[in-house]
C-alpha cells in the first residue's frame, strides 16, 4: 500500500491527475475504471484540463463504471451514467464506442449483471479509481459484502441513501454494482478519500483486518493500491 497525504482537495486532485497521466504513457490502452461522486470531481476537472493541452490521451482507453442506479433514466442527472458524461467524457477525446457503462434502463438487471461481469473477464482493468462512502463501501459494496462478491443488485443502505441524496424524496434504493472481486482484480487501485466525514472510512481501512463489515478493509489484499487522502480524511491515522 502506498500512501499519499496531500494538504488539501486541490492538491489531492492533481496528485491523482499526475499518477493517471503517468499510467497512461506506460499505457495508452488502459482499461479505466471510473468513480463517481463528489471526491473525483476534482480529478476529472484536472484530466480534462490535461487533454486540451495534449499532456493525456484518452483516444485508445475503454472506459468502465463501478455502479449505478436502478432503475433510473440515463438522462436524469442523479444517473452516474448523466454524472461521467457530463463531468469527463464529454469533454475529453475517447472513443464513444468504448464507453461500457452498467445499464440502469436494462429490463433484466440479473441479465445486465452477468453480461457485465463477462466484459469484465474480456477487458481485464488496468487502473481503477475509487472512492469510500461514509459507511466504508467502496462502488456500492455495502457493509455485508464478501470476498468473493460478483457485479449484482444490491439494496443500498439507509446512511448511504442519507449520504447521496440529503432531502431528495424521489431516489433510487437499489443499485448495479461491480464486486469486491472485480475490484480486487483490477492491476491498480488508485482510492481518493477527501473531507471529514471520509476520515472513520479511512482508519477502518488502515486499521482493521480486511472483513465484510468494512468493505474498504479488503483494498488490503491488494498488491498495488495507492491512498490519496487529504488532511481531513487522514485525520484519525
Amino acid at each position: 500500500m502506498q500512501l499519499l497525504i496531500i494538504k488539501n482537495y486541490k492538491e489531492l486532485s492533481k496528485a491523482a491527475c499526475i499518477i493517471l497521466t503517468k499510467e497512461l504513457k506506460k499505457n495508452p490502452s488502459s482499461n479505466i475504471a471510473f468513480a463517481t461522486g463528489k471526491t473525483p470531481k476534482g480529478l476529472y476537472k484536472e484530466l480534462i484540463k490535461a487533454n486540451k493541452k495534449h499532456l493525456i490521451n484518452f483516444s485508445k482507453i475503454k472506459a468502465f463504471s463501478l455502479d449505478e442506479y436502478y432503475p433510473i433514466k440515463k438522462s436524469d442527472k442523479q444517473s452516474y451514467y448523466y454524472y461521467l458524461h457530463s463531468n469527463l467524457f464529454s469533454h475529453i477525446n475517447v472513443n464513444p464506442s468504448n464507453i461500457h457503462l452498467l445499464n440502469s434502463e436494462a429490463k433484466s438487471p440479473k441479465k445486465e449483471c452477468k453480461n457485465y461481469e463477462n466484459l469484465l473477464k474480456r477487458n481485464p482493468i488496468n487502473i481503477m479509481i475509487l472512492g469510500v462512502g461514509v459507511n466504508s463501501h467502496i462502488a456500492f459494496n455495502e457493509p455485508g459484502s464478501n470476498l468473493n462478491s460478483k457485479t449484482r443488485l444490491i439494496k443500498l443502505s439507509r446512511r448511504t441513501i442519507k449520504s447521496n441524496f440529503k432531502n431528495k424524496k424521489n431516489h433510487p434504493a437499489k443499485a448495479l454494482t461491480i464486486g469486491i472481486k472485480n475490484i480486487l482484480a483490477a492491476k491498480k487501485v488508485l482510492l481518493l478519500a477527501s473531507g471529514k466525514e471520509k476520515e472513520k472510512a479511512i482508519n477502518n481501512l488502515i486499521k482493521n483486518k480486511p472483513n465484510k463489515k468494512f468493505p474498504v478493509t479488503f483494498l488490503k489484499k491488494h498488491k498495488n493500491l495507492t491512498l490519496i487522502l487529504d488532511k481531513e480524511a487522514a485525520k484519525l491515522l
